[in-house]
Formats: C-alpha cells, sequence, structure tokens
C-alpha cells in the first residue's frame, strides 16, 4: 500500500513540476542563454540552484513558516525580483552586443563572469520570480502539506517527482541549444541572446511595475 502511495506521490509531483517547467519564465530563457556557453550542462546545473532554493522552502513550509508571510512582503518580493531580473537581462544584452564586435565572449567582464555561473542562474531566476514564490506561499505549499499528512516519505517522493520534471525538461532544453551551438551561425547565436536578455527585461519590467497589484495571499 506505502509503495502505491509513493509511486502516486512522485507521480503527482512530476506532472505538477512538468507543467511549471513548461510555462515560459526567466529561468527558461536563462538556461537557453548559458547553455550557448556552457552546453547540455548547463541545464541540471541550473536545475541545482533552483532545487536549493526549493528545498529550503519545502523544510520551511512544514515548519509552518509560510503562514508568516503576507501581501506586503509578496510586493518587496515582486520590486526587488524585478530589479534583480532587469540587471540580469541588461548583462545578457551587453553580452549580446559584445559579440557583434568579436567572435570570443570574454570571460575577464566582471559584469559577465556574474552571469557565467549555472548554479547560480538557476538560484537568482528562482529568488528573483515573484510567481514562484506565490505558487510555493500557496497551491504549491498546499500540495506538499498534503502529502504531509500521509507522511514524510511521501512528501519527500512528491519533490523529487517534482523536481524528476525539472530536471528532465531544462535538460532536455540545454541539451538542444548546447549541442546545436556548433551549428549556429555568428549573428543567430547573436540573435538568440537578445531575444533571452529583452524577455528577462520585460519581466523584470513587469514585476517592477506591478508590485503595489501583487496577488494578495488568502
Amino acid at each position: 500500500m506505502l509503495t502505491i502511495e509513493v509511486f502516486e506521490a512522485l507521480l503527482l509531483g512530476f506532472s505538477v513540476g512538468l507543467t511549471g517547467a513548461l510555462v515560459p519564465g526567466p529561468m527558461l530563457f536563462a538556461t537557453i542563454e548559458i547553455s550557448l556557453k556552457k552546453g547540455w550542462l548547463a541545464g541540471p546545473q541550473v536545475v541545482f540552484g533552483h532545487i536549493l532554493v526549493e528545498a529550503v522552502l519545502y523544510v520551511l513550509i512544514l515548519l509552518g513558516a509560510a503562514s508568516f508571510v503576507d501581501s506586503g512582503i509578496i510586493s518587496i518580493i515582486f520590486f526587488i525580483g524585478g530589479l534583480s531580473l532587469l540587471v540580469f537581462g541588461l548583462l545578457t544584452l551587453k553580452e549580446a552586443r559584445a559579440t557583434a564586435s568579436s567572435a570570443l565572449i570574454s570571460q575577464d567582464s566582471s559584469g559577465l563572469k556574474l552571469i557565467s555561473n549555472p548554479v547560480l542562474i538557476g538560484l537568482v531566476t528562482s529568488v528573483s520570480n515573484p510567481y514562484f514564490w506565490i505558487w510555493w506561499l500557496t497551491a504549491g505549499g498546499a500540495l506538499v502539506l498534503k502529502e504531509y499528512e500521509l507522511g514524510i516519505l511521501i512528501a519527500m517522493a512528491y519533490m523529487l517527482g517534482h523536481w524528476t520534471a525539472d530536471l528532465g525538461w531544462f535538460t532536455a532544453i540545454s541539451g538542444s541549444f548546447g549541442r546545436g551551438k556548433t551549428l549556429l551561425s555568428h549573428k543567430m547565436h547573436r540573435y538568440i541572446l537578445y531575444t533571452c536578455g529583452v524577455f528577462l527585461v520585460i519581466f523584470g519590467l513587469y514585476f517592477m511595475l506591478n508590485y503595489n497589484h501583487s496577488i494578495h495571499l488568502s
């Protein structure tokens, strides 16, 4: 019976995780951008940074910390998160511009080195995304607690399924772009970087401009 419950929790976590992963967001565009430089391993590394954040949230939810977060804190997350994504997007655009004048991207530039660590990128794009917090402090947290009612093993199985979906999807993304980077022309490489940078800037501006209209937690 326990085996069936563990399997069901894994399947539920995988389904929910895949649904979230498939929605385009800052982490997706950041993964595409870093995969062009680091190859397919960038995807799993980005997900590892993402998992570090979710693991902490998972523990805090089980400890009941989510109940202390109100809409005012969510508004602050919207603004600071939006600002972080805006800076990240501008650095990506700067890198795209650098490729226009040189086929080699200088790794000595302090601004560009900041966005060259896949684990850090996974952590930053997770923490700076307000909807990531809203999800885990509402529906995501409720699902974890519901599974926890059946036991800690069931709750852990749910998270394992969730992370497996993230790992599978983003590894597929990084594999596609990492493997294809040798086939991309210099101009196409630059255009992809510009596209990712623009989307990150748009996400950042959107979050910053809507920090006063963020979703209220019930």
